[in-house]
């Protein structure tokens, strides 16, 4: 069974989205991830508001810690963000939501809020299983 620990070991290495971003990962469970990260000066856009990007990466991290693991890898064939709303709050969080499981194909919705209940972006992704 993968545990939260051996999800935070193994994407250790995962230097952007730990270091460069500082994504934590909350939950992790079967086909399932909780991240989030803590709102601050590196993730602002020159208007001073949350970067799209920075956004972006949250899911696709999400995405990754929900379908990978030592013995499996799951990679992005396509990806489709909505940003819905700009953040009211300091932390944002990501929360991957299975919606089909094939042999070759699997299909994710990753759903970005803050702590206020600010539903952020939806973000559905397709990954192949390697």
């Amino acid at each position: 069974m993968w545990t939260i620990e051996d999800a935070r070991a193994y994407f250790m290495n995962d230097r952007f989205a730990m270091d460069t971003t500082g994504i934590e990962i909350l939950d992790v469970k079967e086909k399932y991830a909780k991240c989030s990260f803590a709102v601050d000066e590196r993730h602002q856009n020159a208007t001073g508001h949350v970067m799209g990007g920075a956004i972006f990466t949250l899911a696709d991290f999400v995405f990754a810690v929900a379908t990978n693991t030592r013995e499996s890898v799951t990679v992005t064939t396509t990806s489709q963000i909505s940003y819905l709303s700009a953040p009211k709050g300091k932390v944002l969080y990501g929360e991957s939501r299975l919606l089909k499981d094939g042999r070759r194909n699997c299909f994710y919705e990753i759903n970005i809020t803050d702590e206020l209940g600010t539903f952020v972006a939806v973000v559905s992704t397709t990954g192949v299983h390697l």
